[in-house]
């Protein structure tokens, strides 16, 4: 059984057991968080729209947070000499799914 879920504007696919890493969550290390399922999946029932996954949850513990890659960026205007470099370094918090339950 696998379910999608909606975390910081973005859509992953969990199963049970599973670490994902989403966008920074409030919580500490260690504490449970609840994830809005967006579709679920049993063998050959599949659930979608918000009154069928009205009974549905996905819960997750908290195990630590973690950054991302690092992103170089640069910016110009043409003879102007206007240049610019940046990096940037997303932080994330990373969640194991702990139960799916319908």
């Amino acid at each position: 059984m696998y379910a999608v879920i909606a975390s910081g504007g973005k859509q992953e696919k969990v199963t049970e057991g599973q670490q994902v890493a989403l966008e920074l969550l409030d919580g500490d290390e260690g504490s449970e968080v609840s994830l809005t399922p967006v579709l679920l999946v049993d063998g050959e029932n599949v659930l979608a729209g918000a009154d069928a996954l009205s009974g549905v949850s996905v819960t997750g513990k908290i195990v630590g947070t973690t950054k991302g890659p690092k992103i170089n960026g640069f910016t110009y205007k043409r003879r102007t000499n206007q240049r610019r470099r940046y990096g940037h370094r997303q932080n994330y918090t990373v969640v194991e799914i702990t139960k799916i339950s319908k």
